[in-house]
């Protein structure tokens, strides 16, 4: 895989994650346990991202 769809494939993760999130959020009662593994996920991608887009 090259640097690029791999990124892509990390951009659309981070998106899907991103999402589900804001599904999460939106509920009358948010699993706050499992809101804070997706957003510790989402940021981890956006630091591979970043960390890749630098090399």
């Amino acid at each position: 895989m090259n640097l690029k769809s791999h990124l892509d494939a990390l951009k659309g993760r981070h998106a899907n994650l991103e999402s589900k999130i804001a599904a999460e959020d939106r509920r009358p009662r948010p699993d706050d346990t499992e809101l804070s593994r997706m957003k510790v996920e989402k940021l981890r991608l956006k630091e591979e991202m970043e960390r890749l887009k630098m090399s």
